[in-house]
């Protein structure tokens, strides 16, 4: 195709408002942001409904794009129609209480369960010990006691019968019967025991020892007495116990007697009371015989903290879920491994931290268990410990609740709570480059993730969509809660979306970008008292976003118009072009002029890039100057040695350089050195090419353009400067209003080419030349030009190889 000069409209897809049947996008029905994403949402409806174990789902795309938003409304429509999950709850195992039990109950019952249980505590806690005050139960254990007492009664006066006639006397002591000595029926103190005659201490010592002989003879069955006395007031109290008991648990038994677990829980509660009768009704007014140990005992347990006995019956309830909601949808956005799979938390007491199942609380897993799980992958990936027991869940398809300070040395009580069954579709979010880092790193990851949703960036413009789109920024601005926008409004912004797309015929499907300038501009509305947003307040939202980041190109352009930059954009240079790049900020990019030079000289062939020479060269650039010299040589130097070598920079340029859009613009550097064929500086070039010389399209061909347009608008608009670009890049332009202008003036010009013969004509004002049949280019054409230099560039190095061959005979010679 011949070298295009691009007219207006060629260079911005305008939007036509006129087609669009509302008058402002508050008209519009609701439009989600689906658009453009039926990829990517035919994956999700695969993942989410296969029910094999794996296919889980990794939605890949860059953020802003509204994945997960996208993703949860998805989700919702398909959890309304499956059934509500189980709840869940950890509830004391009586056998081995530092394995709780996990019990679960239909939707909505788990709940239900724990308060019965704890109206059956509360009711208990008032019940048992009121039993000690309970007529019945006083006579029960009075019976008891007078049976005891009559017979220590009875054993103390057959006691005193046999001390009879004897000096000794029986004394009732608080450990007990002690004997002593007696004279004059009088005790006698060790002061006067000792006054006595020998005689007589004797008698009274044989005395005291013969008492106190038959007192343990007679002693051996009080043991058996209080042994007694003891199970029957145990047994009084367990009996009394059941009645508060029975009624109460076999109740809630009976109301749960579809539920074994429940029901054998409640019967778990009722034998350990029962077990553990003293910890429960107290023995102190029961008629229970207490030895001196007990005494000291009961005194010890009562300088002890109290402890809540009925602590242990409560149900712990982790997962509720309402029946009418259907499948959970939970997202975790902070995925630490104990909000993933849960955590036992501890309180601090005398110095420890403790424990019990009560303070098991539910990871995120266990609350969408039977649902969907939607975690950040970088999140997820950050978090120490949390992405393999998310792994070790989906793979053993169970919770277990992991505690990692045990591992680390805390004093505390350590639980295993029973592991919960797992049935859950995990949704991940991230970008393509940490996907491709999963697969590539993590060996199970394939096995965990099968399923793919490739979110795109970009959707077709064309009537259709431009219409979903104005849905859509309409229901953005109702989500948004921000002012209406008109028609022409709406098309602007469609304009501007083709415009993040880098594509005239694309909308980006960056929603977050669309969202920020609508808030933008609704507020310059608010500013000027405007009750709907127009097209001039998108324009000033866009103006003021390169306005807030342009702090850097404002400089640069400065140090151009002074000088400190060195930049010709008027008049013809040799070896010296106006090649175009692109600056990449955070979240602005701008496109800026850039002088490449070349010098040539006799060689061998050889190319010296001084970027790839310094490392500043990245390796695209380095292809790009490769694919340039296979092309020369290919071209002008196929039956000989090529006999030149030649350097190419980027002047004033103190970062790395990547990328080959630059790759046309140093060979037609290299041919105005080759050739001493001057360039015309007012024209900057951008465009990649190929072995053949064929131009290829490149990147970033709008702030490209605009880059060299400011610096030749500063510097004043001649007529004859413009830009040559890939014709391939046409389809992207979309241009500011100024160029616009400019070109429809003839101020400023834009070329379209295919190949560099294209490209040198334009910027020499000379032809390029087709070889003949010979492989000669015709003579006053740019190609003969070359070809005739590097002709002589070939001789000089033939010349000179002689000379130095016979300067080498001579030596010999000589």
């Amino acid at each position: 195709m011949a070298i295009s000069k691009l007219k207006a409209k060629e260079l911005y897809n305008k939007c036509d408002y006129d087609k669009f049947k509302f008058h402002t996008t508050a008209e519009l029905g609701e439009k989600l942001s689906a658009l453009g994403q039926d990829r990517a949402l035919s994956a999700v409806e695969l993942g989410i409904n296969i029910k094999s174990k794996g296919y889980n789902l990794f939605c890949l795309g860059p953020e802003g794009t509204g994945k997960t938003s996208l993703v949860k409304r998805v989700l919702e429509e398909e959890a309304i129609l499956r059934p509500t999950p189980l709840d869940w709850t950890y509830v004391y195992n009586f056998d081995e209480p530092h394995k709780p039990h996990a019990m679960s109950f239909s939707a909505g019952e788990a709940l239900v369960f724990a308060k019965d249980v704890a109206k059956l505590i509360e009711d208990l806690e008032i019940a048992i010990p009121a039993i000690v005050d309970s007529d019945e139960y006083k006579a029960g254990i009075s019976i008891v006691s007078e049976k005891y007492k009559q017979k220590k009664e009875q054993y103390i006066k057959l006691l005193q019968k046999k001390a009879k006639g004897k000096r000794v006397a029986l004394l009732h002591m608080p450990m007990g019967l002690v004997v002593a000595p007696i004279k004059d029926g009088e005790v006698l103190t060790p002061e006067a025991f000792d006054e006595l005659p020998e005689n007589e201490k004797k008698e009274l010592i044989e005395d005291l020892n013969a008492m106190q002989k038959e007192i343990e003879n007679s002693a051996q069955d009080i043991p058996s007495w209080e042994e007694k006395q003891r199970g029957e007031v145990n047994a009084l109290r367990e009996k009394f116990l059941k009645i508060v008991l029975e009624k109460p648990i076999d109740n809630l038994r009976k109301k749960y007697k579809s539920h074994k677990q429940a029901s054998d829980f409640l019967k778990n509660i009722q034998k350990h009371i029962i077990e553990n009768i003293d910890d429960y009704l107290s023995s102190d007014a029961a008629g229970m015989p207490q030895m001196e140990d007990d005494a000291l005992a009961s005194l010890l347990m009562r300088a002890k903290p109290e402890e809540d006995k009925y602590g242990k019956f409560r149900v712990n309830v982790i997962v509720k879920n309402d029946k009418t909601k259907g499948a959970p949808i939970i997202h975790l956005d902070h995925p630490t491994q104990g909000n993933l799979i849960g955590k036992i938390e501890r309180m601090q007491q005398h110095g420890s931290l403790l424990t019990d199942f009560t303070l098991i609380k539910a990871g995120a897993l266990h609350k969408a268990n039977g649902g969907f799980l939607l975690v950040d992958a970088h999140k997820i990936l950050s978090q120490p410990f949390a992405w393999d027991s998310l792994k070790r869940a989906l793979a053993s398809k169970q919770i277990k609740i992991e505690a990692p300070g045990d591992d680390m040395g805390y004093n505390s009580i350590s639980l295993d709570p029973e592991p919960i069954p797992l049935d859950v579709k995990v949704i991940l979010t991230g970008d393509e480059e940490l996907y491709g880092v999963l697969v590539e790193r993590d060996p199970d990851f394939s096995d965990f993730f099968k399923v793919e949703a490739d979110f795109a960036t970009l959707m077709d413009r064309n009537e259709k969509t431009e219409l979903e789109y104005a849905k859509l920024i309409g229901s953005l601005s109702k989500r948004k809660q921000i002012r209406s926008l008109n028609k022409q409004a709406v098309a602007k912004v469609i304009e501007y979306s083709s415009r993040l797309a880098g594509d005239s015929l694309k909308l980006t499907a960056h929603i977050a970008s669309i969202g920020d300038l609508l808030r933008e501009a609704d507020y310059w509305a608010r500013k000027s008292k405007a009750n709907q947003i127009g097209k001039n307040h998108i324009q000033q939202a866009i103006d003021a976003q390169k306005y807030r980041f342009g702090r850097i190109n404002k400089i640069m352009l400065e140090q151009i118009e002074r000088g400190t930059i060195l930049m010709d954009v008027t008049g013809e240079r040799i070896g010296q072009i106006n090649g175009l790049v692109v600056y990449n900020l955070s979240r602005f990019a701008f496109g800026k002029p850039t002088r490449i030079t070349t010098q040539v000289r006799l060689g061998n062939g050889e190319f010296f890039d001084i970027e790839r020479e310094i490392d500043l060269s990245g390796p695209i650039h380095t292809k790009g100057v490769l694919i340039l010299q296979s092309l020369l040589t290919n071209r002008f130097a196929k039956n000989a040695p090529l006999s030149l070598s030649a350097s190419i920079v980027f002047e004033q340029s103190y970062g790395g350089v990547d990328g080959d859009s630059a790759s046309s613009t140093e060979y037609y550097c290299l041919l105005s050195a080759i050739a001493n064929i001057p360039i015309k500086q007012s024209i900057a070039v951008t465009g990649s090419i190929n072995q053949f010389g064929e131009i290829q399209p490149i990147g970033g061909v709008n702030e490209k353009i605009e880059g060299f347009f400011d610096v030749c608008r500063h510097n004043g608009l001649t007529g004859s400067q413009g830009v040559i670009i890939p014709r391939t890049n046409v389809v992207n332009l979309m241009l500011k209003e100024e160029i616009l202008e400019a070109v429809n003036e003839k101020r400023f010009h834009i070329y379209a080419i295919d190949s560099v013969d294209d490209g040198i004509e334009i910027l020499t004002g000379i032809k390029a030349g087709k070889p003949g049949k010979d492989g000669k280019y015709p003579k006053g054409t740019v190609n003969s030009m070359v070809q005739t230099s590097i002709e002589e560039y070939y001789n000089q190095y033939v010349k000179f190889a002689r000379e130095i061959i016979c300067r080498g005979d001579q030596k010999k010679g000589g």
